[in-house]
């Protein structure tokens, strides 16, 4: 099979996000970094870490052929089962949060649940080529499937991990969706979903306080309401360049931990419209790369892993973003390649390696 040059315009735009996301990871932490641990640059050297060995990933993963991954999917998929049962065990996970879901090593931390984002992609790509003429017959072809994403969400949830959960189940039912499952399975499943989602809520009320100040935040300003309302202030007042770099606001402890989840509230408030628009042009460049490299992929495999791997940023992304803005309740998730967070960068970059990687064999 002949190589071709890996998608530059696709790594042009990773480099760029990602290099806006360690400059604006340092203006919304530094004054909580300086309050917290004395060090205005402690989050950013953390990320900038982590950027550097995600890149260097990036780079090797690149020249890795893809075919490796469907020949190992089954070992990959055991061994992140292996560690989301190990993380959930107390004295070797680590809360943070309120979540089991770390392994600390020192000051370090490391999400297995990112990794199982990709590994269960990889699975899923492999299955539904091994067994295409299967997808029609629900109880042979998908309910396997599905119960092996069950038990991984399963397992996510004795973290709890909510938001991660739902985008592994999302970026499941997306894979299945274009690999030709009939639509009546994903009404079903969608009836199947809000049952969960409502059994969710009975286990643990705090999601529903979640979901009632998201439907009404100024019924609890100072409580279950507080980051929203905070985040609007954040983004309302931006206007067409916002107040200029290191100029926010609401990240002088008014937004809780700007850096992670609310850093495109920052992004908003610093640099108003054209920093959305930037944010936002640089973000469907990515997606629209990721899927065109699926499309003209050379086989179903990479088809199905490409897209897969496309679709779970891009759900991502626009479910951080309807959380910032208030349209849903706050879900955890982090926002790729911008929020501080060195597992979910490093697996980001390694995504995008395996990306390109696929795009040097594309038709």
């Amino acid at each position: 099979m002949q190589k071709n040059k890996m998608d530059i315009l696709l790594l042009i735009a990773v480099l760029a996000i990602s290099t806006f996301g360690i400059i604006m990871i340092y203006s919304a932490s530094y004054v909580w970094a300086e309050y917290k641990f004395h060090d205005a640059f402690h989050f950013v050297n953390h990320q900038f870490l982590f950027f550097i060995i995600g890149l260097v990933i990036l780079w090797i993963v690149s020249k890795i052929d893809y075919h490796v991954y469907y020949e190992k999917a089954n070992l990959i998929l055991s061994l992140c089962l292996i560690l989301l049962v190990l993380v959930v065990i107390p004295g070797i996970g680590t809360i943070r949060n309120g979540s089991r879901s770390w392994f600390g090593i020192g000051s370090f931390g490391i999400q297995p649940s990112e990794f199982a984002k990709l590994s269960l992609i990889i699975f899923t790509s492999k299955y539904l080529c091994k067994n295409e003429k299967l997808l029609k017959d629900i109880k042979k072809g998908i309910l396997p499937i599905l119960g092996i994403v069950g038990i991984v969400f399963g397992l996510i949830m004795l973290q709890p991990d909510f938001g991660t959960g739902v985008i592994i189940v999302i970026s499941i039912i997306g894979l299945l969706f274009i690999a030709g499952v009939n639509f009546r399975f994903f009404i079903r499943i969608g009836m199947i979903g809000i049952i969960g989602m409502i059994a969710l809520i009975a286990v643990a009320p705090y999601r529903l306080q979640r979901i009632l100040s998201f439907l009404n935040p100024w019924s609890d300003p100072l409580g279950s309401g507080f980051q929203i309302i905070q985040s609007l202030y954040a983004i309302g007042p931006g206007g067409l360049f916002g107040y200029g770099f290191l100029n926010s606001r609401q990240k002088h402890f008014y937004l809780p931990e700007p850096q992670t989840d609310f850093i495109f509230s920052i992004i908003s408030e610093e640099f108003g419209f054209m920093g959305v628009l930037l944010v936002s042009s640089l973000f469907l460049l990515i997606i629209f790369k990721g899927f065109q490299i699926s499309r003209k992929a050379n086989d179903l495999f990479s088809k199905y892993l490409a897209f897969g791997i496309t679709f779970q940023i891009a759900f991502q992304a626009v479910l951080n973003l309807m959380v910032v803005v208030g349209l849903i309740p706050v879900t955890g998730v982090t926002l790729p390649f911008l929020s501080y967070g060195g597992s979910s960068l490093m697996i980001t970059l390694l995504e995008i390696g395996v990306v390109l990687n696929i795009s040097r064999y594309q038709k």
